[in-house]
């Protein structure tokens, strides 16, 4: 099976990188599942339910979100509405929506998707292991399911390494979401699950972490609260990760990082 994660959308020069390349890449690359991170889509700030179905309309199959989840309130009702929109899967029990699902690739095929947050500089929430543990046990891969796709949302690379090897040989890949920078460490764990710390954002990098320089700056130099933070409106890097897995197993047979336009250097799987 071929699956793309797209990393964190930041505001229309993320969404339009989305919304034109997934179908081009679906193609290109023979994709049977998207997963697209879209917790900063609308302004930066959270997703509403219209962008999450241009997403679906371009092609992708879930959207994962995180510590922004509750930024546009008009979104909680669609988290109960629709499955295929994930929030972090250790939040409290009895908080709207849902944190993992399972969802059909073709040829009979599914694919499980949980996202679990970090507590390491970020929201104490329940242990994320536990959680992402739950899961696992519940939807073995190569039995229950042919694919596993983990986002782990956290600010801290040491969580999430220790997330990817914690579920390693139980999920096809564990990859970062949240930084909104690209890392270079995709591999294949000893167990058979690719990783990759952080699949960097969709975006334009010609900003702060996605966000126009001057308010971002202004806020480390001045050390007070200054203009609200808007996304950077330049050209978007759709930044992503590919991965092959294993028809029997489930297990990752390749893993590459995908970089798409806009000012990185590009880098493009070979299929």
């Amino acid at each position: 099976m071929r699956l793309l994660f797209c990393g964190d959308v930041v505001g229309r020069a993320g969404r339009d990188a989305v919304v034109e390349q997934v179908p081009l890449l679906r193609q290109r690359l023979g994709l049977d599942f998207v997963v697209a991170n879209g917790e900063n889509a609308a302004h930066g700030f959270g997703i509403t339910p219209k962008i999450c179905e241009d997403f679906f309309e371009a092609g992708v199959d879930v959207v994962t979100l995180g510590n922004h989840t509750w930024d546009q309130r008009e979104i909680i009702p669609f988290l109960e509405a629709d499955s295929r929109v994930l929030r972090p899967r250790n939040y409290p029990a009895g908080t709207p929506g849902k944190g993992a699902g399972v969802y059909q690739a073709g040829r009979g095929r599914k694919v499980m998707v949980v996202q679990v947050m970090g507590r390491l500089f970020m929201d104490p929430l329940d242990d994320p292991f536990v959680a992402l543990d739950g899961e696992l046990a519940r939807h073995p891969l190569g039995g229950a399911v042919q694919a596993v796709i983990v986002d782990v949302h956290c600010e801290a690379s040491s969580e999430k390494m220790a997330l990817g090897h914690y579920a390693d040989r139980r999920a096809s890949l564990v990859v970062g979401s949240h930084s909104h920078v690209p890392t270079a460490d995709a591999q294949i764990l000893p167990g058979g699950t690719a990783y990759q710390t952080d699949a960097g954002m969709c975006g334009d990098y010609d900003s702060v972490i996605g966000m126009k320089k001057d308010a971002a700056i202004s806020r480390f130099v001045r050390k007070i609260p200054g203009e609200r933070l808007s996304p950077a409106e330049g050209p978007g890097t759709l930044c992503a990760v590919f991965v092959e897995t294993d028809d029997a197993t489930g297990l990752a047979k390749r893993i590459e990082p995908l970089r798409l336009g806009g000012r990185l250097a590009g880098a493009m799987p070979v299929v």
